[in-house]
C-alpha cells in the first residue's frame, strides 16, 4: 500500500475575479522510501500541492474534488486538531526561505527542542537533548554552533538547520519546496547531497518541488511535470529526461542551457499562459503547443501509457506526430 495516494485532486482559490482552479485532476502515489519530484514553471501549482499535503493552504483555498489518502485518512476532510498530530510528526516540510522559517530571537537548538517536545511530551529533557545532538550530527553542523542565533549562521547552515527541524520527529514524508533556490551553486550541491543521503539513510519518502530541471533530476527517482495546474507527464527520471513525450516537457528540456552546446541556443517561446478561472476541458498547453490540432481546443486529452511508469496527458495523434519529427 502506498504511503500517500492522491486521487483526482482539485484545489481552487476564491479571488476577486472568480474561482481560480489552481489544481485539476492531479493523481499520484508515493511508496515508502521513494522520491518524487514536481517540476514546472512558476504558477503551475507545485507549491499548492505541497501546502495541501501539509494542511497549510490559505483561507481562500478549498478542495473542490478528489482525495489525499495518508495512513487511512483523507487529508482533505480532517480537522485542524488532527493536522496538529500529523504536521511535523508524520509529514514535515523544508521551506524555501530558511531565514523566514527560523525565529530570529530564539537559539537554533531551542527551536528544534520545541519541535520535538510539541509532539513527544513524554521524552525527558536529556532524551530531547540527545536527539538534538543526533540531528546536528546528521546535517553536519558543528556541536559548538548549535546554540547560535539564526543570524550567526550562513545561508547553507540555516538550510541545514531547517532540514534538522524537518527530521526532528522522524517523519514518514518530507516535502522540500525549492530548498536550494536562494543558495549559491556550491552550497546548493552540498544541500542536495545532504538531503539525498539522509533520505537513503532513514528510508524517508521525499517530495521535491522545484522549477530547476537539473536539481530534480539529481534528487528524485520519479518525476511529475506540471503545467497549468495539471500533471502533463510522469515517469522515472530516465524516462522523462531521456525520452520526453509531452510537448511541454520537450519545451521545458530544450529551454535548459547545456554547457557543452552553447551555439545557436534558441529558447522556445511559450506564447500564452492558461486562464485558470475559465472552466474548460481543452488542453491547457494548446495555446503554446507546436503540434496542436483541432481536437486540442475542443476535446479533453487522455493519459497515454508508454510503460508501466511512463505516461503523458495528451492526444495520441499529436504525440505520434511530435515523435516523428
Amino acid at each position: 500500500m502506498a504511503l500517500i495516494s492522491v486521487e483526482n485532486l482539485g484545489i481552487g482559490y476564491l479571488t476577486k475575479n472568480g474561482f481560480l482552479r489552481a489544481i485539476n485532476n492531479v493523481s499520484f502515489q508515493l511508496e515508502q522510501g521513494d522520491s518524487l519530484g514536481f517540476v514546472g514553471e512558476s504558477g503551475c501549482g507545485k507549491t499548492t500541492i505541497g501546502m495541501a499535503l501539509m494542511g497549510l493552504l490559505p483561507e481562500n483555498a478549498n478542495f473542490f474534488q478528489g482525495s489525499i489518502w495518508f495512513q487511512n485518512k483523507d487529508l482533505t476532510i480532517i480537522e485542524e486538531q488532527e493536522w496538529r498530530d500529523i504536521r511535523g510528526k508524520e509529514i514535515s516540510m523544508i521551506f524555501q526561505a530558511a531565514m523566514n522559517a527560523l525565529n530570529p530571537v530564539i537559539k537554533v537548538d531551542e527551536q528544534i527542542i520545541e519541535a520535538i517536545t510539541a509532539h513527544h511530551p513524554e521524552l525527558s529533557s536529556q532524551q530531547v537533548k540527545n536527539r538534538v545532538n543526533e540531528l546536528f550530527d546528521l546535517v553536519e553542523i558543528p556541536a559548538q554552533r548549535k546554540s547560535d542565533y539564526p543570524h550567526e549562521y550562513s545561508g547553507g547552515m540555516k538550510q541545514r538547520a531547517i532540514i534538522a527541524m524537518a527530521l526532528a520527529c522522524n517523519p514518514k514524508l518530507i516535502i522540500a519546496d525549492e530548498p536550494t533556490t536562494a543558495l549559491d551553486v556550491i552550497v546548493q550541491d552540498q544541500i542536495l547531497k545532504e538531503i539525498k543521503k539522509i533520505q537513503n539513510k532513514l528510508n524517508t519518502s521525499l517530495i521535491f518541488i522545484s522549477h530547476d530541471i537539473a536539481v530534480v533530476a539529481e534528487v528524485c527517482e520519479y518525476i511529475c511535470v506540471m503545467y497549468g495546474g495539471q500533471i502533463v507527464e510522469t515517469g522515472t527520471r530516465k524516462e522523462v529526461f531521456c525520452s520526453p513525450k509531452h510537448p511541454y516537457t520537450r519545451t521545458l528540456l530544450s529551454s535548459y542551457l547545456h554547457l557543452d552546446n552553447q551555439e545557436d541556443i534558441k529558447v522556445p517561446d511559450i506564447r500564452e499562459t492558461p486562464d485558470l478561472i475559465i472552466r474548460s476541458s481543452a488542453c491547457r498547453f494548446c495555446g503554446s503547443c507546436n503540434c496542436q490540432s483541432i481536437q486540442c481546443t475542443s476535446g479533453t486529452p487522455n493519459w497515454i501509457d508508454f510503460t508501466s511508469t511512463h505516461k503523458a496527458y495528451c492526444f495520441k495523434d499529436n504525440l505520434e506526430k511530435k515523435n516523428d519529427e
